[in-house]
């Protein structure tokens, strides 16, 4: 068989995408699985807003089936700027502001406007899907190898020694797929070692922040979201922000989101998305313009998402820690925001009905096998093989199947030798 592109024959397919297919095929085969491996919610349980859906529906009635304008819609834009500056204190023009089919052809495209091949790309491990952009691009991968200690949050004092030469500091605020969150003062820190940077390569080529804040709305408690512009407005300079609908309105398919960051970076990432044909559909667009501003009610539909996803976090938390109370090896970390719980199941070396747990993937098996429990393993997302942390996501979560799942996982773990 004849040789594809260089790209084609190093390119490493999704991992959450493969172990997806083994689950599917598992469940096809009449396994009962609970699957909380997507990043992404069940209507049923998650529909999105109703105004939404009814602006979408009137949209289409009312004929907005051509192509869009490859920067997006102006009243979307607008109401873009309207919202940031509502939730963030963050003001951008419009043409600072770019729409696309969700988040990742604006991580795609801003990629490609920044990083040529053998560039420095700075991001943090676990975390989604850098590894993957910083190869599709050429880049060289800078990993930081952040700890549960942190929150698997990247530090000031791991990332400033990377700094030099390098073109994109990837910042995931709150992340995926740990759920957590920079504090303020810890990115108020990073910004001022960025500004710092720049300022010493004075004309030569400066460093950017990809600044990714799809879930920045779903925080809980005391928690509360950043933005590095809202913190140092000289940031605006370096900073480009990925945002849309899909998390914070449960409209991971309705694909609209935007991006926001200098108008020089903005243009050229609008002109390669127009080779891409990567905008979001028309329709969406318009309706998404309308419903932004309906401020009753995105407020309270997230009020309610907040609510429903706080509370089987806060469950799976408490059902977690109450195992651990009782010796096993076991862990979680406290709800701060996203969809996301990071659990600990630290079983390798165990013996399950006599068959040794001798590896992290066979302690996955385990959860698979036995709990009928699917989540995703922190390796997934760059960690390392042997990680015993694992993502949780509750946008599929039944509050009712969670009492099964931790007597099914109780009762496997008191067999553990």
């Amino acid at each position: 068989m004849s040789k594809l592109s260089n790209l084609a024959e190093s390119l490493v397919g999704s991992e959450i995408v493969k172990l997806g297919n083994e689950i599917n095929n598992r469940i096809r085969n009449g396994e009962r699985i609970y699957n909380y491996t997507i990043g992404d919610f069940n209507p049923a349980i998650f529909p999105i807003p109703e105004a939404l859906q009814a602006q979408i529906i009137k949209a289409y009635h009312e004929g907005y089936t051509n192509y869009p304008p490859a920067d997006g819609v102006l009243p979307l834009r607008e109401a873009v700027g309207r919202f940031v500056q509502k939730y963030e204190g963050v003001s951008y023009a419009n043409d600072e502001i770019q729409i696309s089919s969700g988040g990742r052809p604006l991580i795609y495209s801003l990629f490609k406007t920044l990083v040529n091949p053998g560039d420095k790309v700075i991001y943090a491990v676990p975390s989604w899907n850098n590894n993957h952009y910083t190869t599709l691009n050429g880049g060289i991968a800078c990993e930081i190898q952040t700890t549960a200690e942190n929150n698997f949050m990247p530090t000031v004092e791991e990332i400033k020694p990377h700094l030099q030469d390098a073109v994109l500091l990837c910042l995931c605020t709150p992340q995926n797929p740990t759920g957590t969150t920079l504090s303020k003062e810890t990115l108020e820190q990073i910004c001022d070692l960025v500004l710092e940077e720049n300022k010493r390569r004075g004309e030569g080529r400066k460093l950017y922040v990809l600044f990714d804040q799809m879930y920045f709305t779903l925080t809980y408690g005391n928690t509360k979201h950043f933005h590095p512009v809202a913190l140092r407005p000289e940031m605006k300079e370096y900073t480009v922000s990925v945002d849309g609908i899909s998390k914070s309105f449960a409209a991971t398919g309705v694909r609209v989101g935007w991006g926001f960051g200098p108008a020089k970076v903005i243009a050229k990432m609008k002109a390669l998305m127009s080779h891409m044909g990567a905008w979001a559909p028309m329709a969406e667009q318009i309706a998404t313009a309308a419903f932004l501003d309906d401020e009753t009610a995105v407020a309270e539909y997230l009020t309610d998402l907040k609510g429903k996803l706080e509370q089987r976090l806060w469950r799976i938390y408490d059902g977690i820690e109450a195992l651990r109370a009782k010796g096993y090896a076991v862990e979680a970390i406290a709800p701060q925001a996203a969809i996301y719980l990071t659990l600990k199941f630290d079983l390798k070396g165990k013996s399950f009905q006599g068959q040794l747990l001798e590896n992290q993937a066979d302690v996955t098996q385990f959860l698979l096998g036995n709990v009928g429990l699917a989540l995703v393993p922190f390796n997934c997302f760059g960690a390392d093989a042997q990680s015993p942390w694992y993502r949780i996501s509750v946008g599929t979560c039944k509050l009712e199947d969670l009492d099964i799942i931790f007597n099914n996982l109780g009762q496997a773990l008191a067999q553990l030798q």
